[in-house]
């Protein structure tokens, strides 16, 4: 069983920077798709952006060209650096690992919340 934590949410004004951190409890060099998920209140969760164990990225239309994804398999971490923050982007940010297309794993959840 994989444990991921994430860290780094918080309050921000519209058009500033945020990272995300999601620490896994073992090593991600094996985990084939990373990826971050939010849900905002009222809304179903959607699928923000992922990475692959290769390195290869893709990011919903809502966010492309304002948020970057990336990992460190000797951190075990992976991070989301988002900028250009709008009150849209408020949500409870969710990391999430599959391993072998079979394992599926979840963090806790970290608020995002931008606002004046």
């Amino acid at each position: 069983q994989v444990q991921l934590v994430e860290s780094g949410g918080g309050l921000v004004q519209p058009g500033g920077s945020l990272r995300l951190s999601c620490a896994a409890s073992e090593s991600i060099f094996s985990i084939s798709r990373m990826s971050w998920y939010r849900q905002a209140p009222g809304k179903q969760r959607e699928l923000v952006t992922t990475i692959t164990s290769g390195g290869t990225t893709n990011y919903a239309d809502s966010v492309k060209g304002r948020f970057t994804i990336s990992r460190d398999n000797a951190k075990n971490t992976v991070y989301l650096q988002m900028n250009s923050l709008k009150p849209e982007d408020t949500a409870v940010y969710y990391c999430y690992a599959s391993r072998n297309g079979i394992e599926r794993f979840w963090g806790q959840g970290t608020q995002v919340t931008v606002s004046q």
